[in-house]
């Protein structure tokens, strides 16, 4: 039945049924003609989005894949995470000083060159002398040394080398209390304070412990390694699923770690599922069960099983970078959730789940259902 001609049937039933016939056969004509409207506007629709779907591939906006063994067997590996080598190869050597330190010096036998005012006292840091912003350190009978970038033994052997002037083989102990060479860490962290270089080289992964990953507003997969200007990625969470041990990954001086919050990377699930709504990514990791899971699966009484799709990028400013990816599943079958749990889900993604015939039909009917209530109150005589 043509969609215009069970139009103009309805049109007829609603206004051109002869005064003669009486009232109470007029409402059986208007409801017939609905559910006969409703069938071809369902027939239509269906039809439709299916030569919808079809123009856009046949023009090249879209591509249509469909979610195959082959398929998942090229996309639905998962990579083992790699680490920019340049950060793998980096080892600290042994600790130099640097701007903002603080340094105690301790000579024995003569407590008034390891304290303040010839007392006695051992507090470090009353007692200890900051290496200044130009990398210079002042001490009695040795004078303003240029200490920046040496490493503490040679403070020592310079210091005692000094003293021997005045001292008799002086015994000189050099020690740092307070550091100034700094790790900065923003982004979804508990803590976001400074940490510290120090004697005992630091890890990425021992910053990240101590500051604490937010483990709600977190983005695993995106901490960023700032160094010497250039920003180095490393997955988190790929890297914790590595077999074998994790590489570890040093800190050196003016280091930034930045962890991504993870508002911006969702994805979304649409159509006849239980409950529609953004997915927020933590991971790197989320395949198209998983999301389908968190919202609740497919509706079973609306959903149409062959109608599961995973639409991927989509420009619609700059459509001549290429056609966007529609994937589909056909989900009649319980095997073919084996497929999508290898089917990786990424950022952005829309995952839209088609409607049944029958659920169109019901939708077109529950719409026109008060009208007819409207319609048959009116032919009530009286009314």
């Amino acid at each position: 039945m043509q969609p215009s001609i069970a139009s103009s049937r309805v049109l007829r039933a609603l206004f051109t049924f002869g005064t003669e016939r009486p009232r109470a056969l007029r409402i059986p004509r208007i409801a017939f003609a609905a559910c006969a409207f409703c069938a071809c506007m369902a027939v239509q629709a269906q039809s439709g989005s299916s030569a919808n779907l079809g123009n856009l591939v046949d023009s090249g906006h879209v591509k249509l894949v469909k979610i195959t063994p082959e398929l998942v067997a090229t996309t639905g590996a998962r990579q083992q995470a790699a680490v920019p080598k340049e950060l793998l190869d980096y080892r600290p050597e042994s600790y130099r000083i640097s701007p903002g330190d603080t340094i105690l010096v301790t000579v024995w036998d003569h407590p008034e060159l390891s304290g303040g005012a010839g007392s006695g006292a051992q507090d470090a840091v009353t007692n200890g002398r900051l290496v200044h912003p130009d990398g210079t350190f002042y001490y009695p009978f040795v004078g303003t040394l240029k200490v920046a970038g040496m490493r503490i033994e040679e403070l020592r052997s310079v210091i005692t080398s000094k003293l021997a002037t005045y001292l008799q083989s002086p015994q000189v102990d050099v020690n740092i209390v307070g550091y100034g060479s700094r790790v900065t860490l923003q982004g979804a962290f508990a803590n976001t304070s400074p940490q510290n270089i120090t004697t005992v080289p630091l890890t990425v992964s021992q910053a990240v412990g101590a500051a604490v990953i937010n483990a709600e507003e977190a983005d695993l997969s995106g901490l960023t390694l700032t160094r010497d200007g250039k920003n180095h990625r490393i997955d988190l969470d790929a890297l914790s699923r590595n077999q074998g041990a994790t590489p570890e990954i040093y800190l050196k001086p003016g280091d930034r770690l930045y962890m991504p919050f993870n508002d911006r990377q969702e994805a979304y699930i649409l159509g006849e599922v239980l409950r529609p709504q953004a997915l927020t990514f933590k991971t790197s990791d989320m395949t198209l069960t998983q999301a389908l899971g968190r919202a609740g699966g497919l509706n079973p009484a609306t959903a149409k099983d062959e109608a599961v799709y995973v639409i991927r990028g989509v420009d619609v400013n700059n459509l001549e970078r290429g056609p966007a990816t529609v994937y589909q599943l056909d989900a009649s079958s319980p095997a073919a959730f084996a497929l999508a749990d290898q089917f990786p889900i990424l950022p952005g993604d829309v995952v839209f789940v088609g409607e049944a015939g029958v659920t169109r039909w019901n939708r077109c009917l529950s719409q026109l259902l008060p009208l007819s209530g409207i319609i048959r109150n009116a032919s009530v005589p009286g009314n």
